[in-house]
């Protein structure tokens, strides 16, 4: 069975080497004809980008994650939030038929989400929540904890946001949450999660010589890298930045792909840039032949190949002693093994 975890936005950001840490939880219902093996409802937190627990219609049931997140799933928190997650489900089901008659929609997939949670700055100490709402993959509501109002644009989303506003009991208690409860267990995960402070590794791969070169950096901890090509000493444009992924270790790794074609960069000298908070000085790999791990290159020693290629030989003396002893076997008298 397929998981799947969809983006209520994607935010540029400019990167700064503070550690800066959070904890996200997900809701996702989808309506309609969807494909086989994805669920109708999912959930899942994560934290610095990291699945901890995973909740879906098919499973039923709250699942850790990390091997850390066991000791959670013995205590009464734990039945707490699948109980949690069982009510949004059924919340889920009945509202998205609701937005559907608002957008006037009567048939296709369409997809409600809730995406909560905080962040932290451990440099400052300082922490912020967020609480927003997607439909359709477009913003919805938005939770405005400063003001401890909820927001909208979408004139459909109207009704909801004065119905939540008016609420302000349910508003005090989420705003309490994300102001103390959401850092305190993002504190206490964080701690149950301790992983190594390291830099990157840094590689250069190619598939081929007609193929790009990717600049590839991976092992390292927090997820916070800048990886930049440069050409003869400046920043050079023409890259593609790959998203920062999670490794099996809870660490992360990051490309960043070269689109000039090899003829064009032996001209010139191009190279790759990697900055972390745990490297004194950044890594920088030239663009070389030499450098470049390829596909192409192989591992196998010289001798295999001789080895091989006289297996190969006698193979064919042999089909050839055969298949002559066949033929004159055949043309021969024939005799009843039996």
């Amino acid at each position: 069975m397929q998981e799947v975890v969809l983006c209520l936005c994607v935010v540029d950001c400019v990167l700064c080497f503070s550690e800066l840490h959070s904890l996200i939880t997900t809701y996702t219902g989808i309506h309609g004809q969807t494909v086989a093996g994805i669920p109708e409802f999912s959930a899942v937190t994560t934290l610095d980008g990291r699945q901890i627990d995973y909740y879906d219609s098919d499973k039923g049931t709250l699942v850790p994650r990390q091997d850390w997140m066991k000791e959670f799933a013995s205590r009464d928190t734990w039945k707490k939030d699948t109980k949690i997650r069982e009510q949004v489900q059924k919340i889920y089901k009945n509202n998205i038929p609701h937005l559907m008659k608002r957008f006037d929609q009567t048939h296709g997939v369409h997809v409600y989400q809730r995406m909560y949670g905080c962040e932290r700055d451990d440099e400052t100490g300082d922490s912020r929540g967020f609480d927003q709402y997607g439909y359709d993959g477009e913003d919805f509501i938005t939770l405005d904890l400063r003001k401890g109002r909820y927001n909208t644009s979408v004139p459909q989303a109207t009704v909801t946001v004065e119905k939540w506003n008016n609420d302000r009991t349910q508003l005090d208690s989420l705003t309490e949450y994300y102001r103390n409860e959401c850092s305190y267990w993002l504190r206490v995960f964080l701690k149950k999660s301790f992983v190594v402070k390291k830099g990157p590794d840094v590689t250069l791969l190619q598939k081929n010589s007609s193929s790009p070169v990717v600049c590839h950096a991976t092992g390292f901890y927090p997820s916070a890298v800048t990886i930049t090509w440069r050409k003869n000493g400046q920043d050079h444009n023409n890259v593609k930045i790959g998203d920062t992924l999670p490794n099996e270790d809870g660490t992360f790794q990051k490309n960043a792909t070269l689109n000039v074609l090899q003829d064009v960069w032996k001209k010139d000298q191009y190279g790759c840039v990697v900055e972390h908070i745990n490297l004194t000085d950044p890594i920088q790999k030239i663009l070389t032949e030499d450098e470049i791990k390829s596909n192409n290159k192989s591992t196998i020693p010289t001798w295999v190949y001789i080895i091989l290629a006289f297996i190969a030989f006698f193979m064919f003396v042999f089909a050839i002693i055969l298949w002559k002893y066949r033929n004159e076997f055949k043309s021969g008298e024939s005799y009843d093994l039996l």
